[in-house]
């Protein structure tokens, strides 16, 4: 009897759990749909979606959907990046981009952050986590690639919606080179190293290549140390009442992406949401963009406020200690399991980590371990970036900023009250100055600990300047208002490691010039052709020309040199120079640097000798043949070389000179051009193509009611089918924005289709 029971009562309790299963399901599936039947979804002619919903939560379920049903791919995609699973779906190629993730995510810690978060948070987590699974459960077509079911803690893996957050900064190679091999083993042929009084051992930690594959994401995360080809980062300006035509404050947002990184959308609800702007593809907060009252656009910052440790670690016993001033502490070590595709199913990898008060051992220097400190506080940051989208007025946003999580951005900021100001990096620890942070400093060393953050009163921030406009340009804070910029006198050395870049002295020279800013002459100003570094660049090189003696290479360059000779250095889509111009600095910056230094001579002064004359036609000489080889002639007018395509909707696009692309005028940001377009020629192809830059761009003005105009890079949609894939792509390679339906009267005439999610 009793074997016969067992099998019985074992088929009994699996009916009984399928059945509760299905039950639960049900119920799940009802909440959804009385959620979504709250929630209207308004498609507008550009495929832009405005989001209705009684309440927050609500606009987020719906905009989360309408997210998915334009991109699920890299909604997806960034997830899996957030939570270190990248390798679940691209493989091998990608375990120490998770590896980096995983040092500083645990699934159970953001479950213990979602259960501690307060609970107006918790309700937008739940539905944002709805909506996707909503989304899958009536798209039954669509085959996540990993995640199959979203759950609200994940949210709390991605809270800031930077192209590239601080975690992005740590070298995924040296990280590679130190956890695949043995990291005890260091401390031992270190010590055997100072016995044998080798003071400078061999960089152990760069012993081996940790990664033989491109990611998939090289090109959408550009922050990534190895990808810095193309500056990073965005533009922000806002123009005081006193420089506006209406009287009213002005805000231009000009981010510079990799194209297709974020979504544009309004999400509206009953509870004071009112948020139009760009959303970074998966969160459900709107991160570049304005309400009714207020306005935020965020750029890069060149603070230092993420650090390095050099830890002093010793083996004993068994046990490994790290010195901290006069003690000897344990370091803490786990296991990081780190899954991985191969072909017909998974693998893994499983590392022992290792991390100090400090944080996480990343590298080796000489063999002597590094950690890393950086801002990981994912419950506050997500209430920072979801808060500020209803902050109403320049008290609100500053209350907001009290919460010291927006790390890697500054915030270009105006608002209705005719208010305009500049906030410099968030999150920026207070630490003694004595020390050079910009290096890895003593980990033994109590003084180098962080103490705290700065305050906004010790920041160098701008509120109101009496110049009556503002600019940011990823350059340093000390010309965000002309004359009228703080002073870096007056602030420790680490609240700027950068400097000012040649697109900062465009904006100071365009926004100078006027003294009654309109929407459409603010657009102008940002997308002023003039190109100030090859006005530095260029007449060295025609004076070189000009003093060479008769050769065969002067005659070659006679046509080129003539051209440049009488170019008003901006960039247009017909002119020759642009070209000859961007093919000249990309050698000659190279060619000179390695000369001068060979010469010992700072690069300005090397310039005005014989040997740098020399090198400057030199490298005019590569930029001709280079462009007679690609196109057969040198005079190749700039739109032929520099195009925008869009043929497929992956997240790596292909690009192909026979198929259909558009000229673009505007060059890269690094010749100092404020409309930002970095290109280049791919395999097979020998026009260039751009994959970031400009992306969402708006202006916006502030009075009694808010105007607005911005464009999307190619279009909204991922699906090519779509007539919203690349509907934008003529207006974004003119700069010319279109009108932002922002309220009812505004989209009336407008609206391509209403619908319920899961309609």
């Amino acid at each position: 009897m009793t074997r016969r029971f067992r099998p019985l009562a074992a088929i009994l309790c699996t009916l009984l759990l399928a059945t509760s299963f299905a039950a639960c399901k049900q119920d799940e599936v009802s909440r959804w749909e009385e959620r979504a039947d709250r929630v209207t979804i308004t498609r507008d002619d550009w495929g832009i979606p405005h989001i209705y919903g009684p309440t927050d939560a609500d606009a987020v379920f719906g905009m989360i959907y309408a997210q998915a049903e334009d991109d699920f791919n890299r909604v997806e995609t960034n997830f899996l990046n957030a939570l270190g699973r990248l390798a679940e779906a691209e493989g091998e190629s990608e375990i120490y981009r998770d590896l980096r993730m995983k040092l500083f995510i645990d699934p159970a810690d953001l479950q213990e952050m979602y259960t501690d978060s307060p609970r107006w948070l918790r309700k937008l987590m739940d539905a944002w986590a709805d909506g996707l699974n909503y989304y899958l459960h009536t798209h039954p077509g669509i085959a996540p690639r990993v995640i199959t079911r979203f759950e609200p803690w994940m949210a709390l893996s991605f809270s800031e919606g930077s192209i590239g957050g601080d975690i992005e900064r740590i070298n995924t190679r040296e990280l590679g080179a130190f956890y695949g091999q043995d990291p005890r083993s260091m401390i031992q042929m270190r010590r055997e190293a100072a016995d044998a009084g080798i003071a400078s051992p061999e960089r152990l930690a760069m012993a081996s290549e940790s990664r033989t594959a491109p990611s998939i994401l090289d090109e959408v995360f550009v922050s990534d140390t190895e990808f810095h080809r193309e500056p990073e980062g965005s533009n922000g300006f806002a123009i005081a009442p006193s420089k506006s035509a209406t009287g009213e404050a002005l805000l231009f947002i000009n981010p510079h992406t990799s194209f297709f990184f974020r979504e544009e959308l309004h999400m509206k609800s009953d509870e004071g949401l009112d948020a139009y702007g760009a959303v970074t593809w998966g969160q459900f907060f709107v991160y570049q963009g304005f309400n009714e009252r207020a306005g935020w656009m965020h750029t890069s910052s060149g603070v230092d406020n993420i650090d390095e440790y050099l830890e002093t670690v010793n083996e004993r016993d068994g046990q490994l200690y790290h010195v901290f001033g006069t003690e000897e502490r344990l370091v803490e070590q786990d296991e990081i399991v780190v899954p991985y595709a191969i072909e017909g199913g998974l693998q893994e990898r499983t590392f022992t980590v290792y991390r100090t008060h400090n944080g996480p051992i990343v590298r080796a220097i000489d063999g002597r371990w590094v950690s890393v400190s950086l801002m990981n506080e994912p419950t506050k940051a997500l209430m920072q970036s979801y808060g500020r989208t209803k902050a109403k007025s320049l008290a609100d946003y500053r209350e907001n900023m009290e919460m010291h999580t927006n790390s890697s951005n500054n915030t270009v900021y105006a608002d209705a009250d005719g208010n305009i100001a500049y906030w410099h990096s968030n999150f920026i620890p207070r630490r003694d100055p004595s020390f050079d942070y910009l290096q890895p400093v003593d980990g033994s060393n109590p003084a180098t600990t962080w103490n705290g953050v700065l305050s906004i009163e010790e920041t160098p921030n701008v509120f109101n300047p009496p110049n009556g406009w503002i600019q940011n340009t990823n350059n340093w804070p000390f010309s965000v208002a002309g004359e009228n910029s703080p002073s870096p006198d007056d602030y420790p050395v680490y609240v700027e490691r950068g400097g000012e870049n040649a697109r900062g002295v465009n904006a100071l020279r365009v926004l100078s010039r006027e003294d009654s800013f309109t929407l459409e002459s603010l657009t102008a100003a940002a997308y002023d052709p003039f190109l100030s570094a090859f006005a530095e660049m260029i007449p060295p090189v025609v004076e070189a020309w000009d003093r060479s003696p008769d050769s065969a290479q002067k005659r070659k360059l006679a046509g080129p040199v003539g051209a440049l000779r009488g170019w008003a250095f901006r960039w247009a889509v017909d002119s020759v120079p642009t070209t000859l111009a961007v093919y000249y600095g990309e050698a000659a910056r190279a060619d000179l640097a390695q000369a001068a230094a060979a010469s010992r001579l700072p690069m300005n002064q090397f310039m005005t000798t014989a040997g740098g004359r020399e090198v400057m036609l030199a490298s005019l000489v590569k930029a001709v043949d280079r462009l007679e080889a690609d196109f057969g002639r040198w005079d190749v007018p700039w739109g032929e070389v520099n195009r925008f395509q869009r043929l497929t909707g992956d997240i790596r696009q292909p690009f192909d000179d026979a198929a259909p692309s558009i000229p673009v005028g505007f060059t890269s940001s690094r010749w100092g051009s404020l409309a930002s377009f970095g290109a280049r020629a791919y395999p097979g192809t020998v026009k260039r193509y751009g994959t970031s830059g400009n992306s969402f761009v708006a202006a916006v003005a502030f009075g009694d009611s808010v105007r607005a105009m911005a464009v999307t890079a190619g279009g909204l949609n991922s699906d090519p089918s779509s007539a919203h894939f690349n509907d934008q792509a003529e207006r974004y390679a003119n700069g010319n924005l279109r009108e932002v339906y922002y309220y009812p009267s505004q989209l009336k005439g407008h609206i391509e289709r209403v619908y319920k999610p899961g309609q």
